[in-house]
């Protein structure tokens, strides 16, 4: 059976947690790439953006394929195409 394209994104915390966003924003600043490249190398996809996609998110597969997905409110994740 072939897995749907659309998927459900179930989030680890609730809609409520708080932020701080001077740790978040530091986070990203200094972000080396390396929880993305254990993930990828444990076998699991990585989310990301990319200015060339605005509005997008791409998902990137441990064999390197690359697709252009967007995420609804509710958390489905739709393939738009692959890249």
């Amino acid at each position: 059976m072939r897995p749907s394209a659309n998927l459900h994104f179930n989030a680890a915390l609730p809609t409520n947690t708080y932020f701080d966003s001077s740790v978040v924003e530091a986070g990203i600043v200094n972000d080396d790439g390396l929880a993305a490249r254990q993930h990828l190398v444990a076998g699991r996809p990585i989310y990301y953006g990319d200015a060339q996609y605005p509005g997008g998110v791409i998902k990137k597969f441990p064999d390197g394929r690359k697709q252009l997905v967007s995420v609804s409110l509710s958390g489905i994740i739709s393939v738009i195409c692959n890249i």
